[in-house]
């Protein structure tokens, strides 16, 4: 294994914790458990590195674009233990690392803007802009590799240091990721530290940090904000969501069945902008039900490593758990699982791909974010029940509305309370574009020029107009 902070500072190997393959259920590596009191070094280091880093714009953009390059010449060995440690198919792993070396390339070549002040007064006065300094990053299982790049590359971009924190549930193809990144930018630039709570918390909180980016559930995204407020750093919090797909009634079910049901079931449905919820037409409700339960019987499930899967497991213990327990409830409560509804049998993490029909509307696999392969579909008379249902969660990430007449779905997903709303497609992304969201998924803005700006601070310079 390369080598990380946690390699490199005495003391940091007597403490380790193991790494659980999710196709098998048992652990096939092991990695650094740091401590929190070790961070005050980690930070002092990448305080150091800041004033070197910030000072040369032109190199910085050298470096990232390196940094992209080196990151697909090691494509290979980070997809392959991605999929390993996290659980999703190895073209999703290939795809994730594809899009990390696209976030350092975008980035690279994105730089802020100064701007004239023209105010009417016999001044010259500029908006400039300035790093924060060292900043932060919590990031989770389901995308390891591209919500870290997501946060270290406009952080970089901007002039800021950075140190990396990745869920303990998938920490090696982020080490990996780190030491190849060490290579080619200058060292404590950007460092990954590993570990199990209260790491992270101790993170969000040190004194150092000016910037706190962190990507999970809502209730730690308090907690990271609270500990986060000691020291008055900024936070960007991306805490998930329980987007809503609506189905008009003029919609082609056949044609879009199997674009709803990959918006759904990506990654297992670990995705944080995944549909999460389908409002179909009372009239249409059994055929879409009928649609998507016909492929969730059929779909490939199995190992990520094995080329003919299409569906991999949950990626750990506790969600897979939270799955099942929703899932019984909403049985319980009157539901009916037209395909899945249970854990699969034998070794690792595998739920059945679950459709739900005769759902109550007030289970927690509807009015909570479920996470994983498990996907409720629910009838509407009238299309204002519709939206007022898709609206009616603490929730506001994302959300779709599908049919033929493009004008009218665009006209609906305008009603949308939510931070991107899509027609006839669900959860794609350009790296140039402002991702956030609306109520508790979230504070703050990323993505495109928002990720750089959120990354600097303004700094105005005011002197006489010459004579």
């Amino acid at each position: 294994m390369p080598t990380s902070e946690a390699d490199r500072v005495p003391g940091l190997q007597a403490v380790r914790f193991a790494v659980v393959d999710p196709a098998t259920g048992e652990a096939f590596d092991e990695a650094p458990d740091q401590q929190p009191d070790e961070l005050d070094a980690v930070v002092d280091r990448a305080h150091r590195a800041w004033y070197g880093w910030r000072a040369d714009p032109v190199a910085r953009t050298a470096a990232l674009r390196v940094a992209a390059g080196a990151v697909e010449a090691a494509g290979d060995d980070l997809a392959r233990l991605l999929t390993r440690e996290q659980g999703k198919p190895l073209a999703e792993s290939y795809a994730e690392v594809a899009r990390t070396a696209a976030r350092l390339r975008y980035f690279a070549d994105l730089t802020p803007r100064t701007r004239r002040i023209v105010d009417g007064r016999p001044l010259r006065s500029e908006i400039r802009w300035r790093p924060l300094g060292p900043v932060a990053a919590i990031v989770p299982w389901n995308f390891p590799l591209q919500l870290a790049a997501a946060k270290f590359a406009p952080a970089l971009a901007a002039g800021n240091t950075m140190v990396l924190k990745p869920s303990p549930f998938t920490p090696l193809a982020t080490r990996l990721l780190g030491s190849i990144l060490a290579t080619v930018l200058p060292e404590d630039v950007l460092t990954v530290v590993t570990g199990r709570e209260p790491l992270g918390a101790r993170l969000a909180s040190h004194p150092g940090i000016r910037h706190v980016t962190f990507t999970g559930s809502v209730s730690t995204g308090r907690a990271v904000a609270e500990a986060a407020a000691a020291s008055l750093a900024r936070v960007t919090l991306e805490l998930g969501g329980n987007d809503a797909a609506v189905l008009l009634d003029d919609v082609d079910v056949d044609r879009i069945a199997d674009r709803l049901f990959w918006a759904a079931f990506r990654n297992c449905g670990q995705v944080c902008m995944a549909v999460k919820r389908v409002y179909a037409p009372a009239r249409l409700h059994a055929e879409v039900v009928e649609a998507l339960a016909q492929r969730a019987k059929t779909v490939a499930v199995g190992a990520g490593l094995d080329p003919d899967t299409r569906l991999g497991p949950v990626n750990n213990v506790p969600q897979l758990a939270r799955i099942e327990q929703v899932t019984q409830q909403a049985l319980v409560d009157g539901a009916r699982a037209a395909a899945g509804g249970h854990r699969l049998d034998g070794p690792g993490y595998f739920f059945a791909p679950t459709i739900l029909t005769d759902v109550p509307p007030g289970t927690p696999v509807v009015t909570q974010e479920q996470f994983g392969p498990v996907l409720p579909v629910l009838p509407y008379q009238c299309l204002d029940e519709a939206v007022d249902a898709a609206n009616g969660t603490g929730f506001g990430l994302g959300g779709s509305v599908w049919g033929t007449d493009l004008d009218r779905a665009e006209a609906v997903a305008e009603r949308l309370e939510c931070g991107t709303a899509w027609v006839n497609h669900h959860a794609e992304l350009s790296l140039a574009q402002p991702f956030a969201g609306v109520k508790n998924s979230g504070v703050g803005v990323a993505g495109g020029p928002w990720g750089l700006y959120g990354n600097l601070r303004p700094f105005v310079v005011h002197r006489p107009q010459e004579a």
